[in-house]
């Protein structure tokens, strides 16, 4: 799109107009539109209407541009956001990085020519008669809309211009650069300070949206400054010793500004508003959640559990908006990359369910699962594992909506169990033979599968957390009868992405084929939380692998992110190769929670539509048969009161559980105590289960 500008009277030519097509995000549902914008100098405005022809009639949209943040996007060359000072925040997108680029270099001139003019209209703080702390009658509670916060960007102004003046720089630039630097991240932390010495109610509050939006702002300031300040630093260096080696890299650095403690993992809520404030957890509760963990390995009676009923639906999270402040707080205080880990979030964002629930709900397809060793060749049984591998994501994510599972306690564990009746079980005919199949079933009835007994394959499973810091999670599912099992561990690293979760799911699993003496290796894909301060949804990405060494086939899937202009969301595509002939057997394509379409190398097509695919509902014992550090029954307080949508309750007994963990976690680094896992045991990188089948029953050897 062509870019034009325009000089307006008494302005130089770095003030000028630009106005042109951008692209504006809007929504999921309406996506990118192209919209006329206007960058109008004189009055500090960022303007759009709907066409270049709709110019002369009023805006569609309107930002004041003083103390907003111009930020390109690091997803991609084209993207950049606009944030108001009032909390408002366009989203826009340019043809190329060149537009891109003239765009942003415009608007930040103008918004520092605004936010610089605003400072001069107002005396700095220190000059006023008044203090943040105090209350109804400040200039601040009486202050115009169209100031907002902007009046506290004054802060430090006069210092940091003393600098500026000082007539004789010393040899090395960057000791003046330090000094400033030094300077700003002293108003800012007094800045923060007397923000977060408001009280949480009343007229003017902790928890105003102006000033979380300048805490937010200021804080992400201050640590890309810090930043770029380091950069320079490296390549000063290099200067005086030689260029860097072709193989350095520059990471995303942890913040010069320490977090608050509240933020860090094992400190207090830090959410605790007129609508979340702590409650009294009863004594009897505090006392079962601390009493003694057995460390014994524990057998699990199969004729305990019963089908699961719990129907722990998750809501929109209308929540989101009514929360809005609570995030504006919690991004305040992340940057760029920044490790989630430590970061205790806010409890309405979570799932009524363990971590290590979740990841038996991916075994939610247990005939899927049994009917790969049922296949008659390698590249049969390969090709079902793959098919068994991405129809397991659709039930294990509980719908689109993303929201975050309960972070697992160390020594917490969950059993459950599948029957599948041998008649639902695909037999040994090969997978492609059924030709633009879609999968389509009703689920069995625990009448149905209590008079069949016998007839019925039963898929155990058990999941234990192995470690806190890292967080890694050791799980093991197996089919007796079918001599079959997998086993995997897995360590969720989150990261911070700016308007994103990203979280990587570092590890590996190996089924365990030992009628055939297979062993299938496979990864798992990286989640991602979107748009975080709107609706959140989940996607997957990235590449993963499965890889037989024995038979010689492999698979490559990979999960495609959606691209910012056009694409289709939760794609995946894949094949699967005999490595030997490299040769491909099977292509896959769709959508990992819609349809997905197998091509074949004889030319036949199948389609599995995981929307209609029948779901298999696990077994699990009742609360009271269950060990105290079983998943529901240790978060059973929690989930009640998320149930119940008391948000104040669920945080207290989460932090009284987290506490806990913290409190046993001293002691044993204290007392060199080690930590004694129940059911996994450490073998190199990963974990294992301590009684897998591969230890019981001997592999096959069969002739192929």
């Amino acid at each position: 799109m062509q870019l034009c500008q325009t000089l307006p009277h008494g302005c130089s030519d770095h003030m000028e107009n630009v106005y042109g097509y951008l692209m504006k995000y809007t929504n999921l549902v309406t996506g990118w539109q192209y919209r006329f914008f206007v960058l109008n100098n004189e009055a500090g405005l960022l303007e759009y209407f709907v066409n270049e022809q709709s110019r002369n009639q009023k805006p569609r949209g309107t930002l004041q541009l003083a103390g907003a943040v111009i930020s390109p996007s690091d997803e991609d060359s084209h993207t950049f956001t606009v944030n108001a000072a009032s909390g408002e925040q366009y989203k826009l997108r340019a043809t190329d990085a060149k537009e891109r680029q003239h765009w942003v270099s415009r608007l930040q001139i103008c918004t520092q020519h605004h936010t610089e003019a605003i400072g001069k209209n107002n005396p700095p703080l220190k000059s006023r008669s008044f203090s943040l702390a105090s209350s109804g009658n400040s200039p601040i509670s009486q202050r115009r809309p169209s100031q907002n916060a902007i009046s506290f960007f004054n802060v430090g102004h006069s210092k940091l211009q003393s600098v500026n003046k000082r007539a004789h720089l010393p040899p090395d630039h960057l000791v003046e650069v330090r000094e400033m630097m030094s300077h700003a991240e002293g108003q800012q932390r007094d800045l923060i300070r007397r923000i977060e010495c408001l009280p949480a109610s009343g007229h003017l509050s902790s928890l105003d949206q102006d000033l979380l939006m300048l805490k937010a702002t200021s804080m992400a300031t201050m640590n890309c400054l810090n930043d770029c300040f380091h950069i320079l630093q490296l390549q000063h260096a290099s200067h005086q010793k030689g260029s860097l080696s072709s193989g350095t890299t520059i990471e995303w650095l942890e913040p010069k500004i320490p977090l608050s403690n509240h933020y860090k993992n094992g400190a207090d809520q830090p959410f605790a508003t007129e609508q979340s404030k702590p409650v009294a957890v009863p004594e009897e509760q505090c006392v079962e959640e601390s009493g003694p963990l057995a460390r014994e390995p524990e057998e699990i009676n199969a004729d305990d559990e019963v089908e699961d009923t719990c129907d722990n639906k998750e809501d929109d999270l209308g929540a989101v908006e009514e929360q809005r402040s609570v995030i504006l707080h919690l991004l305040s205080q992340l940057k760029l990359g920044m490790d989630l880990t430590r970061v205790v979030l806010p409890t309405f964002i979570l799932e009524k369910r363990s971590l290590l629930e979740m990841y038996a709900d991916f075994m939610s397809h247990p005939d899927l699962f049994i009917a790969i060793t049922n296949g008659a060749t390698a590249e049969d049984r390969m090709i079902r594992f793959v098919e068994y591998y991405l129809t397991s994501f659709h039930e294990g994510r509980k719908g689109a909506i993303a929201k975050k599972p309960y972070n697992p306690i160390i020594g917490e564990t969950f059993h459950c169990s599948w029957r599948m009746p041998k008649s639902e079980v695909a037999s040994s005919v090969s997978s492609s033979s059924s030709t633009q199949a879609v999968t389509n079933h009703t689920p069995l009835s625990e009448e149905t599968l209590s008079q069949v007994g016998s007839d019925c394959y039963t898929v155990r499973f058990v999941a234990e957390q192995v470690s806190h810091h890292p967080p890694v999670s050791g799980f093991y599912a197996e089919c007796a009868e079918r001599k079959m099992c997998v086993n995997a561990h897995v360590w969720t690293k989150s990261k911070f992405l700016g308007m994103s979760i990203g979280v990587t799911m570092v590890g590996e699993g190996i089924l365990s084929l030992l009628e055939h003496g297979e062993e299938y290796t496979f990864s798992l894909p990286c989640a991602y939380a979107r748009s975080i301060l709107t609706v959140p949804w989940v996607e997957l990405g990235g590449k993963v692998s499965v890889n037989c060494a024995k038979t010689g086939y492999s698979a490559s899937i990979t999960f495609h992110t959606k691209p910012f202009y056009g694409g289709k969301l939760h794609r995946v595509t894949g094949e699967v190769k005999h490595n030997i002939t490299n040769t491909v057997v099977c292509r896959v394509q769709g959508e990992w929670n819609s349809v997905l379409e197998f091509t074949y190398s004889n030319g036949e097509t199948k389609y599995v539509d995981l929307t209609k695919l029948a779901v298999t509902k696990k077994r699990v014992r009742p609360l009271e048969k269950q060990d105290p550090f079983e998943s529901r029954r240790l978060w059973k307080n929690v989930t009640d009161s998320l149930r119940e949508s008391e948000i104040d309750k669920a945080t207290e007994h989460k932090r009284t559980l987290e506490e806990r963990q913290r409190t046993e976690e001293r002691h044993r680094t204290e007392t060199g105590t080690p930590w004694k896992t129940k059911y996994f045991i450490k073998e190199g990188d990963g974990w294992v289960y301590h009684k897998p089948l591969w230890r019981i029953i001997p592999t096959a050897q069969p002739a192929e």
